[in-house]
């Protein structure tokens, strides 16, 4: 229970990111069509790029001998602290409508469960299990971070990214200790 409790608190973290980029696609009057095909679009890169980091976080731990969760605790601090960086830096993405728009939106807010991929098996043996709450739960922030950006302002974005990062950066020092 513990460990499925772990893989929702981090597929909600990693979800966080989504979300206040999703209110920020949602103010430009996303369609309730586009806005489900980008959730999807995210869904499925958090269920691929996690499995990727996976494969090459192997062949590290192999090559250097280190423990799984000493990897993951440090994976999970530095993703917090980018997306510290990331909200002190006050980026804002423009968005492109556009099928390739949606797969690089998708990829850029995956890229921190491909790190998060490299220690995946420090919280769990069932990866498929973990890679589809991942899935699930960046889903439904996308979608649920467009219908609230289309009627909130940009401020809770910014909650929504400090939230993330504390919560993963939490679970690294767990991880470490």
């Amino acid at each position: 229970m513990k460990e499925f409790f772990s893989i929702v608190l981090i597929g909600i973290a990693l979800s966080m990111d989504t979300f206040s980029l999703s209110l920020g696609v949602g103010m430009f009057h996303v369609s309730n069509k586009k806005a489900l095909k980008l959730a999807i679009i995210v869904g499925i890169m958090h269920f691929v790029m996690p499995f990727l980091g996976m494969i090459l976080g192997e062949q590290l731990i192999h090559i250097f001998e280190i423990k799984y969760d000493v990897l993951l605790g440090f994976i999970l601090i530095v993703i917090s602290l980018q997306m510290v960086v990331d909200i002190i830096r006050h980026e804002e993405e423009k968005f492109d409508l556009s099928f390739l728009g949606m797969f690089l939106f998708a990829f850029g807010v995956s890229l921190d469960s491909f790190s998060l991929g490299l220690g995946l098996k420090a919280i769990t043996s069932n990866i498929y299990l973990a890679m589809s709450i991942f899935a699930i739960c960046s889903s439904l922030f996308t979608y649920l971070g467009i219908v609230v950006g289309r009627f909130a302002n940009k401020l809770l974005g910014i909650y929504a990214n400090v939230l993330g990062a504390i919560i993963l950066f939490v679970l690294g020092f767990m991880h470490l200790i």
